[in-house]
């Protein structure tokens, strides 16, 4: 199903959704559109919601982004699907042992993806904010920001991203008790 159909069937309890995917994301002047469609294809795939991801893909090809892009997107959300899980365990426990373990975690994709760093990392910190992880939140965000990322540029990222999250969400929720036919 394409993106725009996906968007437009949301339920209206979830008009805002809609508003803010037509504002924030259709007429977004505040991102370049590799910046724009990688953190929307990224933060897509953190929802794991099928629907949604392949919607997402098809429409950012659409929209421009090239295949190095598209990888490296999908690039960082497997990563951080990773280490936000490992991070987050480091944070979450008492034991401050674990965080003087090494990881032995491959995490090759930060360094072997073929975009800016900023577009990068603008992606890793999408699917961190997705999955909760406050160190590597903390850890993106200081990175972009030594990379001559504004606060303005990292927020308008994170509101496409939490856009693309509550659509998820909703067509999850959806999916899972239909609103029963009028």
């Amino acid at each position: 199903m394409a993106l725009d159909e996906l968007i437009g069937g949301l339920p209206a309890y979830a008009k805002d959704l809609k508003l803010n995917y037509s504002s924030l994301v259709k007429q977004n002047n505040e991102l370049t559109p590799q910046q724009l469609w990688g953190t929307v294809v990224a933060a897509a795939i953190a929802t794991r919601n099928p629907d949604l991801t392949a919607a997402v893909i098809a429409e950012s090809e659409a929209n421009g982004l090239n295949a190095g892009a598209l990888d490296a997107a999908k690039a960082a959300a497997a990563i951080m699907g990773m280490n936000n899980v490992y991070y987050r365990f480091h944070h979450l426990t008492s034991n401050e042992k674990y965080a003087a373990l090494p990881a032995r975690l491959r995490m090759n994709a930060l360094r072997g993806h073929s975009v800016d760093h900023v577009d990068f990392e603008l992606w890793c910190l999408a699917v961190s904010a997705v999955n909760a992880c406050g160190k590597c939140v903390d850890s993106h965000e200081h990175v972009l920001r030594q990379k001559g990322a504004t606060e303005e540029l990292i927020n308008a990222a994170i509101r496409v991203t939490a856009i693309i999250h509550a659509i998820g969400v909703v067509l999850d929720s959806e999916k899972a008790s239909p609103t029963p036919a009028a």
